[in-house]
């Protein structure tokens, strides 16, 4: 028995990471064994994650199965959306125009800043007192 056509890639924001595995089906989501409504219950989170199918002219065709760990929602949201469309890219080379004009393939590279020693935040100082 033949072993299921799957695209996989990986997504990364902030800190999550959002393994992606894109297999040939009617459309479904699934995050972390729930489905994208539930897991997502904002519009604009689902809208994120299915902008690349509306970008390509692929919606409804694949079946999406995500495992996303660390950070909050809308970083696990946009490592989704950046894994989805690296796995488009995958699935068909011709897609990497589309995508990266839409700017779904740039990695953003933001990170939170470190906390710096003698200072309650990263840039925050402590009230300065002249006497």
């Amino acid at each position: 028995m033949a072993a299921p056509v799957q695209y996989t890639a990986i997504g990364r924001r902030k800190t999550s990471v959002a393994r992606v595995y894109l297999r040939p089906g009617s459309g479904s989501m699934v995050i972390n064994k729930r489905e994208l409504g539930e897991y997502f219950p904002l519009e604009w989170r689902q809208k994120s994650l299915t902008s690349p199918f509306e970008v390509t002219g692929t919606t409804g065709q694949f079946d999406v199965l995500v495992n996303a760990k660390g950070g909050g929602l809308t970083g696990q949201a946009e490592a989704i959306r950046l894994g989805i469309a690296r796995a488009l890219v995958e699935y068909d080379e011709n897609m990497r125009k589309p995508l990266r004009d839409a700017g779904f393939l740039t990695r953003d590279p933001r990170m939170v800043e470190r906390k710096k020693y003698g200072q309650p935040k990263a840039r925050k100082r402590f009230q300065f007192s002249k006497r």
